[in-house]
């Protein structure tokens, strides 16, 4: 029988319909869960500042597990097609890492600078979705490799290698840390094309408009052709990475920044940052690990004269709310941090792992300074952003020891990467300018790897062609992603516990060699310039094989293959006097004369 509800009664079940969450996306673990709220309606440039004023957290649980969430103003919630710069809609985006049902609980509070304060209750409840409640069922992943949700969140677990949660593969990685404006583009929204500053550096990246392909995702009727296939090029060159700075004001570009101007700071630009995940979320797909380098060196004290104040705050809990449910990226406290002090990045550091729901990978890029004053307790830093300064990349090596060693005996391994390998004039320079590669290959490349380095991202020095700032054709160095990728799949496919291995340069006469060991059963020997090892086997047995690190021969069989008794006293000749990689593997002791 019908019955006449009170007026209250009406208008609760009204307000309750309006602000329940709508649950989006795959529901299974690893994918991209979002929850969209029905809210207060807002602009860009709106009082209250959607930004500042108001603040989004939902908490998801399962079981012990707890994240607590970060959310955002989402604008009419299709920004990215619409161009929309007001509206109601909010927005949280969650990975969940098991299957089963996950409940959620909304905080939503509003108040002058509440986005920014760390007290639960500041401010005054925001109404609408605040204290909401609700679940939904996960299901386990369907995707296969490369794409990232295959195998789960990269995570660091205290080591020198980062680790997939999901399948417990460590990682190597290599790709592209040109160019650094790789995100100042032509069809993301945005005054940034025609504001008068360094308007020439914008790209169109029309040299892989011809790597997109059907069904890859575009906004607004077709934009984005030219950089989502820069993105499909990368990958389909077997690279895993490539970097950018989301926020260049004052630097070299000054065409890349989240806000809505040049000159803001407390408002972002919603549908350009939601076409920037348009492009993140594609690279997900395809196995990429996305380096944000959050700033450079001539805006690191940009942002509240380089304090943890309001306007830093808001741009880290911005990125994180947005981008943060990637499963492979780290945070890079800024390229080439120079004047900020200990405490000032200790602080920087601090943000990231306490607000990032998944704690990923932090690091910090040098250039004067070798920031060892935030090793082992200092600072929540979790690895380290290497650049060099010689041309012929010989520093690397030694370089990237040097901060696996520090920070091994500092009491927390970091995980250090050569992320700017070389000097700023020349870096890699073009295919047509050193098409045999001899020295990346050689000093940078295996430099990093023999070192225990988890991989090298490839700098474009400014004094070339297809720069930095001006590359817009990633085949112009196509030659050192094959290189590169030799190297990486080599470690895969040979199954080489690297993450068990050290360096051990001592083992052989020659200053010049790099020896990478496990003790007593597997050892790299990488020769540069062929020659020969003698090896004596004091104990147990050992196969041996060489690997050609130019042209990838010896990958998945090696070649000129023996093997080593005890007793045995043998010398090991490189098949010619180019650089070759000897391995060694089997059980028991082995002495190298």
């Amino acid at each position: 029988m019908w019955k006449r509800l009170p007026a209250i009664t009406i208008i609760l079940l009204i307000l309750t319909q309006l602000s329940a969450g709508e649950v989006s996306g795959e529901l299974k673990t690893w994918h991209k869960v979002t929850v969209t709220f029905d809210g207060p309606k807002a602009s860009e440039q709106g009082v209250p500042n959607p930004f500042t004023d108001y603040r989004l957290d939902v908490t998801f649980r399962k079981g012990e597990l707890e994240y607590v969430v970060p959310g955002y103003f989402a604008a009419d919630g299709d920004a990215a097609n619409s161009g929309a710069d007001a509206g109601n809609k909010w927005r949280v985006h969650f990975a969940p890492c098991e299957a089963g049902e996950w409940t959620y609980e909304v905080s939503f509070r509003k108040g002058v600078s509440v986005a920014v304060s760390e007290e639960p209750k500041a401010g005054e409840s925001g109404g609408y979705m605040d204290g909401e409640k609700g679940s939904f069922v996960v299901g386990p992943t369907d995707k296969k490799l490369p794409d990232n949700r295959a195998r789960g969140l990269l995570e660091y677990v205290g080591e020198h290698y980062l680790r997939f949660a999901g399948t417990g593969e460590y990682f190597l990685k290599a790709g592209a840390d040109a160019p650094e404006n790789f995100l100042a583009y032509e069809d993301f929204d945005g005054e940034f094309k025609s504001d008068g500053r360094k308007d020439e550096l914008v790209k169109d990246w029309g040299p892989h408009v011809r790597d997109w392909r059907e069904g890859d995702p575009t906004w607004q009727g077709g934009k984005g052709k030219g950089i989502i296939g820069a993105v499909n090029y990368l990958a389909s060159q077997g690279m895993n990475v490539f970097s950018f700075i989301p926020m260049n004001i004052e630097g070299d570009d000054r065409n890349v920044y989240p806000y809505t101007s040049y000159d803001e700071r407390m408002r972002f630009d919603v549908s350009k940052l939601d076409q920037w995940e348009i492009v993140f979320e594609h690279a997900d797909t395809l196995g990429m690990y996305l380096h944000f380098k959050t700033q450079e060196t001539e805006n690191e004290l940009l942002l509240d004269g380089g304090d943890l104040g309001p306007e830093r705050k808001l741009y880290y809990r911005e990125m994180i709310a947005r981008f943060a449910h990637h499963l492979a990226l780290n945070w890079n406290l800024g390229e080439e941090v120079n004047d900020a002090s200990t405490a000032q990045k200790a602080a920087w550091a601090d943000y990231f792992w306490t607000h990032d729901p998944y704690q990923h990978h932090i690091v910090i890029h040098n250039m004067g300074h070798p920031h060892y004053d935030l090793l082992g307790d200092a600072s929540k830093l979790t690895g380290f952003s290497l650049q060099t300064s010689r041309p012929d990349f010989r520093q690397v090596h030694g370089r990237v020891l040097d901060y696996v060693r520090r920070s091994q005996e500092a009491g927390k391994p970091w995980v250090v990467a050569c992320d700017e390998p070389g000097d700023a004039s020349h870096g890699l320079v073009p295919d047509d300018e050193d098409p045999t590669r001899d020295d990346a290959r050689k000093n940078a490349l295996w430099g990093t790897l023999m070192a225990g380095g988890a991989g090298v991202e490839w700098y474009f020095g400014y004094q070339h062609a297809h720069s930095d700032l001006t590359c817009q054709d990633w085949r112009t160095r196509e030659k050192m992603w094959e290189q590169s990728r030799y190297a990486i799949e080599f470690f895969k496919r040979q199954d080489i516990p690297f993450w068990e291995m050290q360096s051990r340069d001592g083992l052989t006469e020659s200053e010049d060699d790099y020896c990478f060991v496990k003790q007593g059963e597997v050892y790299l020997i990488y020769l540069k310039h062929g020659g020969e090892v003698p090896v004596a086997v004091e104990k147990g047995s050992f196969a041996y094989g060489w690997f050609n690190p130019r042209t990838g021969e010896g990958m998945n069989k090696l070649l000129n293959q023996g093997e080593l008794r005890a007793d045995q006293n043998k010398t090991m000749a490189a098949p010619d006097d180019n650089d070759w990689l000897l391995v060694i593997r089997g059980k028991g002791e082995l002495r190298f004369n």
